[in-house]
């Protein structure tokens, strides 16, 4: 079997990449093992601001017009709706905190997504004592339904193989490489953490952050936005909301856990103030970087062996550019950007 790509691994990433190939109409062929979950059980938010900090998320302007369409498109191909648009309210902490956001408002990357009028509204069961910051233009890409309905989408064409992808049968040639019965021009690495096992690419800094969320159900709380304090409560229909998300740097397995389901309980007290039942607790492991910027490249000796990974937090906006700029570089030499470039390391 003779294919222009080969795919290791269908998260985002590898999603993000497939949509390139099929636009240039390249053949290929997709092994996924369900051993990385980060995209499954991500929130899938997509925000141009850092909250924490009042800061713009780097290129996020740049993504997004990327993005939106990238994934409209995509629920038009797949008759699916995975993008709802929403209004995040940031819960300030202190006037300090208001003061910060007024200042934030002459950045110019920030204007067009601040609101310069605080909402002073009362929620009901929302703890917020110095009122809310509005962010427009936000939402959420419904990463698990995408994922798994591509998933279905590529199975159905014979284009998927749910099955291990063994590094030791890769054998390469000259201007190609073999791989069991296929032979390919490259090979795309989009394993998430699972590179760490990786032979050909475990050199890179790719550290593994375990998040773990919660899926509640509070008849009591009403809200139609996302509520961003020292954790977010998320609406996703019927009065039930998924709440995360923790970081931990330890633990390495997508096992959800006990002192990760205390930690978000023990959060969530200081900012919802009615009842709710636990309907579920998921946790996966995401692939970050230390500089917070992608790992995207051609391996340094073997040029058929590439690798796009690290995606991070924010994948649902950097993917679709990232994937286009790897191709584009593969396939008609333009330059990676060099900040997400592995040559960096």
């Amino acid at each position: 079997m003779k294919v222009d790509y080969i795919i290791v691994g269908l998260g985002l990433a590898g999603l993000a990449f497939v949509e390139e190939l099929i636009a240039a109409e390249k053949t290929f062929l997709v092994f996924e093992d369900d051993s990385q979950t980060s995209s499954l059980v991500a929130g899938g938010v997509y925000n141009p601001v850092i909250l924490k900090r009042f800061t713009p998320v780097w290129n996020a302007i740049e993504q997004l017009k990327l993005a939106l369409p990238f994934y409209k498109k995509i629920e038009e191909k797949l008759h699916i709706k995975v993008d709802e648009k929403f209004i995040t309210k940031k819960s300030f902490k202190s006037i300090e905190d208001q003061n910060n956001w007024f200042a934030a408002l002459d950045k110019p990357k920030l204007v067009d997504y601040l609101d310069p009028k605080l909402d002073t509204h009362n929620y009901h069961g929302v703890l917020a004592d110095f009122n809310f910051g509005n962010v427009k233009h936000t939402g959420r890409i419904d990463t698990q339904k995408l994922v798994e309905a591509y998933r279905d989408y590529l199975k159905e064409k014979n284009l998927i193989r749910f099955e291990n992808f063994n590094y030791t049968d890769v054998e390469l040639k000259e201007n190609s490489v073999n791989y069991q019965d296929i032979n390919a021009s490259k090979i795309v690495f989009c394993e998430g953490f699972g590179i760490k096992q990786n032979p050909f690419f475990n050199y890179l800094p790719l550290n593994e952050a375990k998040g773990e969320l919660l899926t509640i159900h509070a008849p009591e709380l009403k809200i139609d936005f996302l509520l961003k304090s020292t954790l977010f409560v998320l609406p996703i229909g019927n009065h039930t909301y998924k709440v995360g998300a923790t970081f931990n740097w330890k633990d390495k397995t997508s096992i959800p856990s006990k002192e990760g389901k205390e930690e978000l309980i023990t959060k969530l007290k200081k900012v919802i103030n009615v009842d709710y039942t636990i309907v579920n607790q998921t946790a996966g492991v995401r692939p970050t970087v230390k500089d917070r910027r992608p790992l995207v490249g051609v391996h340094p000796e073997y040029k058929q062996l590439v690798v796009l990974n690290g995606l991070g937090t924010r994948g649902v906006m950097i993917a679709p550019t990232v994937a286009k700029n790897l191709y584009k570089h593969l396939e008609k030499g333009e330059n990676l950007d060099e900040e997400i470039n592995i040559t960096r390391f």
